[in-house]
């Protein structure tokens, strides 16, 4: 009788610490119905309104991921692709950042913890902007880049594993 009473304590309380050390859905990414025929398999969507990039899989699927944008007045959209990808990059703050924040250094080395762009980037051909990492994780699902798109460390790891260069990526409202 006593071990029956144990585990109706036991075992509730294993499947209470099981649910709150599972990442949540929606901070995961995730394959999801994509039937936007525009999109052929192996393009990048970031979709600026939803805060989410997807990348398409074909038969009617996508990767999801949660992303930032950039803030009012600085997210982009449009068409470009992937020019080079890095790991642990570099990040040289643009002019228009330095204005901002004149008390940044001019490099902040890869790797560092107060580099912005996290474990890995994807410099893209429409300019200044990249798919990066974070070292900011809470940014993640908001608007407040300077037109970058960040990612989870976890997310962009896998995106970058998934993509090559010259991957197309396209951005919309």
């Amino acid at each position: 009788m006593r071990l029956v009473s144990l585990f109706r304590v036991f075992i509730p309380l294993v499947m209470l610490v099981a649910i709150s050390v599972t990442p949540k859905s929606a901070d995961a990414a995730e394959v999801v119905g994509f039937s936007d025929a525009r999109f052929r398999a192996g393009t990048i969507v970031i979709k600026n309104s939803e805060k989410r990039l997807y990348l398409v899989l074909g038969a009617n699927r996508a990767i999801r991921y949660r992303v930032a944008v950039g803030k009012r007045q600085k997210s982009w959209t449009g068409q470009a692709f992937i020019t080079a990808k890095y790991v642990k990059p570099d990040w040289a703050p643009s002019d228009e950042v330095r204005r901002d924040f004149p008390h940044l250094p001019t490099v902040i080395r890869g790797g560092a913890p107060n580099n912005p762009m996290g474990v890995a980037a994807m410099t893209l051909s429409n300019g200044n902007y990249a798919i990066h990492g974070t070292n900011r994780p809470g940014s993640i699902g908001r608007a407040v880049s300077y037109g970058c798109i960040r990612m989870a460390n976890h997310d962009i790891e896998d995106l970058f594993q998934r993509v090559t260069v010259r991957t197309p990526v396209v951005a919309l409202p």
